[in-house]
């Protein structure tokens, strides 16, 4: 068997819009469960599970009640613990609502602009944009990720209305 590492495992997705995080947590091993009843303030988790864990061993569950979008970035957010800071998880990490944890700022800023760069590869950002596709929330739906999320990979201030 030929070993391919979690970046070439991700980057042979990342081929066009939206890109298919569930499939990429399934290529690396990962289990990938919904939570129901959770705190809204909670968006999810990855962890050691020895029963729904994927080959990995790990597990991402995502808050069931929130919209799909965020759980996407959820999804890739937590996929960046485990490509970032496999080192730290420890037996796992719980992300609030602002996707804080006990990893601290710094790692959880990696996370998310790992979550960036999985959901919203700038090439196919800038071809939908030759297309003639010209806005934040255009190009939100085409990736299947908030507004606020592609304005902030744009490097755009995005206000929610």
């Amino acid at each position: 068997m030929i070993y391919r590492s979690p970046i070439d495992i991700i980057r042979s997705h990342r081929k066009k819009a939206p890109v298919p995080v569930a499939d990429i947590a399934k290529d690396l091993g990962i289990g990938l469960y919904s939570g129901k009843g959770w705190s809204k303030e909670i968006s999810g988790l990855i962890r050691k599970d020895p029963e729904r864990g994927g080959r990995s061993g790990y597990a991402i569950i995502t808050n069931a009640a929130h919209p799909v979008t965020r759980r996407r970035f959820t999804i890739a957010h937590e996929i960046g613990h485990f490509v970032l800071h496999t080192e730290s998880l420890g037996a796992g990490v719980t992300d609030d609502g602002l996707y804080r944890s006990h990893l601290g700022g710094r790692m959880e800023g990696q996370a998310n602009r790992f979550a960036g760069w999985l959901l919203m590869p700038r090439r196919l950002i800038l071809e939908e944009v030759d297309r003639g596709v010209d806005s934040v929330e255009a190009l939100a739906r085409l990736f299947d990720v908030s507004k606020s999320a592609m304005a902030v990979r744009l490097g755009f201030p995005y206000e929610r209305a």
